[in-house]
């Protein structure tokens, strides 16, 4: 970007990626098939657009920095499978975006502005756009938090809404003098596969806010964060996955939280 004299804005969570290799390396694990379509957020200076434009599929890029359109011109001009929205990603509708594109699979592969990762990553389900995987760079510790485990400390009610959906795999790390300007942080490339099976829930609405208010004090036990809920009732159905009210939201699994939460509906009056 120096050609250019671009000057990185923090409030967009500006770092681009300089090295060809690794942006080479996301395109290899996102194995997009023919047919395809791509949405990129945050193109940048367009170098993991040029890859991905490469593979002959179709290209819809978000930018919320209008001051790229002649950088992000220039560069992809000679790309006519690219197409570039200059708008927050999050202002937009996405069903009504892509609805004049037509393909057979649908990915997500970008380097996400840390500041709004998850933002971006629940606006992407909750749109039910359907994508077969989704391959992003973030922040380390925010795909330490997606891809946690049971009785961790980074497990969370975000692990478990992500992890119904998604098979979560952390692929590889990528140092922080990788970018310009250079973070204060490393990050982390993640893949995220729509499972093909989701467990059955009786009531979704239900099991993610019950999840959520399990996990509201990180601390404390399913009691306290559940005082609103019917105890007893409660009790009963821990009963049946081995744990009980002092136990903490971290120690379920999402197949145990799923299990209590539709106990928790069936008996309900």
């Amino acid at each position: 970007m120096d050609q250019y004299n671009f000057q990185f804005k923090k409030q967009y969570g500006q770092n681009f990626i300089k090295e060809d290799n690794i942006v080479t390396k996301i395109v290899s694990i996102a194995d997009i098939p023919a047919q395809s379509l791509i949405i990129e957020i945050g193109p940048g200076s367009g170098m993991l657009t040029k890859k991905l434009a490469e593979t002959g599929n179709t290209v819809l890029c978000y930018e919320i920095d209008n001051r790229l359109e002649e950088i992000l011109s220039r560069e992809l001009g000679s790309y006519s499978n690219v197409h570039i929205i200059f708008d927050d990603f999050l202002n937009r509708n996405l069903m009504e975006d892509l609805k004049d594109f037509s393909y057979e699979h649908l990915f997500v592969v970008a380097n996400l502005p840390y500041y709004i990762t998850t933002p971006i990553i629940m606006r992407i389900i909750e749109s039910q756009i359907f994508v077969d995987k989704i391959v992003v760079m973030v922040q380390k510790e925010v795909g330490d938090r997606f891809s946690a485990q049971p009785n961790s400390r980074d497990y969370s009610s975000l692990t478990v809404y992500l992890n119904y959906y998604f098979t979560i795999k952390k692929e590889f790390i990528v140092s922080r003098n990788s970018f310009v300007p250079k973070p204060n942080v490393d990050s982390i490339v993640i893949s995220l596969t729509k499972k093909e099976q989701l467990l059955s829930v009786l009531d979704l609405s239900f099991f993610f806010q019950f999840v959520r208010d399990a996990f509201h004090f990180k601390r404390k036990n399913l009691r306290n964060n559940l005082k609103n809920y019917n105890l007893s009732l409660l009790e009963a159905g821990l009963k049946t996955i081995h744990k009980d009210l002092t136990s903490r939201a971290e120690q379920l699994s999402i197949e145990e939280f799923v299990q209590l939460s539709n106990y928790y509906c069936q008996n309900k009056k």
